[in-house]
């Protein structure tokens, strides 16, 4: 049996803040303590608060199933010309009468509808939301896939091999024509319609300020490129991901009118030669997609390849690490484990793979929303611009 040292064991204020925790929740789990919490005057808000919180994850999952029968049923854009009463919901939707009151009550205790006092049904703040954010729209359609790996949680904590999101996640696995994989081609359609948000969010930072060429890796059907590029008329750009992907980016970027400043060019980030000219390259929502040897393998060649003072522009999704996140620790932490594929990292760790494939000035800029995506950049080190700045 290992002997476990002085050095091992927690201090005393450790030891000390576990005693008041493990009081504090024999406290908070005993029913007499609980009823007693409800009804005095100082406690009550609080518990009413962690009540409802509590009552939101439990529920969490009706709710959601609730916004997808609104979306499958274009419920939102049927109230946005005006308001409507239960009767004309059931008749624009195909439901049933019950059904539409049901289904349009759900909607307006979470803000998605707006009951009026006449008993119709008008559009609400966070419909307006989902009618002015199409991806938001395509992520609720593609959840139906999702879902069936979530019924059985546990089985998908425990890793199996197959998944139905992983077999949706499809890229590498081009059809034997040569084209895109159907599976692929819907995956490919979903991440295009959800970029706009992550380009804005990404954009917004000034991540590229003042790069010149930019080479976005697994840039997908080009739609960060072509954000980039309306965004700053000088910069000219690369997308680099597989040849069926690629071919579509290409149609992308022309029809854009933007082909004489970017090109898309097919080929595996793992094997294939990275296209040359770029002074900055990005990964956007890549990275964590793949085990940490694919990404420390793929950061090692941008290193190799970007030219010296050349920039990394790493934009995803992220773990909050030690304090941690909805979005990057419970949504995008099931969501990679359903893809069989990957996990969100903390900026730390993002840092510590990015140092250790040689990147220096590492830094995090804030987005807007980190919900949607958060941003690390770096740059290879330029002993030109040392040495110049030294004479």
């Amino acid at each position: 049996m290992a002997l476990v040292g002085p050095e091992t064991l927690p201090g005393w204020p450790s030891r000390l803040a576990d005693a008041l925790r493990r009081w504090r929740d024999a406290r908070i789990s005993d029913p007499g303590f609980q009823a007693w919490a409800a009804a005095f005057p100082l406690t009550r808000g609080l518990v009413r608060r962690r009540s409802a919180a509590l009552h939101q994850i439990v529920s969490g999952f009706v709710q959601s199933q609730v916004l997808a029968a609104a979306v499958e049923l274009d419920l939102f854009k049927h109230v946005s010309a005006a308001p409507l009463s239960p009767g004309e919901i059931a008749a624009a939707t195909g439901l049933p009468p019950d059904g539409a009151r049901r289904l349009a009550q759900a909607a307006a205790a979470l803000d998605f509808l707006v009951l009026r006092r006449d008993g119709r049904y008008g559009l609400g703040p966070l419909g307006a939301v989902m009618i002015g954010a199409p991806g938001l729209t395509e992520i609720v359609r593609h959840h139906r896939l999702f879902y069936k790996d979530l019924a059985d949680p546990v089985a998908l904590l425990r890793g199996p091999e197959t998944t139905a999101l992983s077999q949706f996640w499809a890229y590498v696995a081009p059809d034997e024509g040569g084209g895109l994989p159907e599976a692929a081609a819907a995956y490919s359609r979903v991440m295009t319609e959800t970029q706009a948000m992550v380009a804005a969010e990404t954009l917004a930072t000034g991540a590229l300020r003042g790069v010149r060429h930019l080479l976005d890796i697994g840039g997908g059907e080009g739609a960060f490129l072509a954000a980039a590029l309306a965004n700053d008329p000088a910069l000219r750009g690369t997308v680099f991901d597989l040849k069926p992907v690629a071919e579509l980016a290409a149609t992308r970027l022309l029809a854009a009118g933007l082909s004489t400043r970017a090109a898309a060019i097919g080929g595996s980030f793992r094997a294939d030669p990275l296209p040359t000219g770029a002074d900055a390259v990005s990964l956007i929502r890549v990275a964590y997609d793949h085990s940490d040897a694919t990404v420390a393998a793929l950061l090692a060649r941008i290193f190799d390849h970007l030219p010296p003072g050349g920039r990394l522009i790493l934009s995803e999704p992220m773990s909050g690490g030690a304090r941690p996140s909805l979005a990057g620790d419970v949504y995008f932490g099931m969501y990679t484990a359903a893809m069989t594929s990957g996990t969100p990292r903390s900026p730390a760790a993002h840092t510590r793979l990015l140092q250790a494939a040689g990147f220096v000035s590492v830094r995090t800029p804030r987005t807007r929303n980190p919900m949607i995506t958060s941003v690390v950049t770096a740059r290879k080190p330029n002993p030109a611009a040392r040495t110049s700045k030294s004479q």
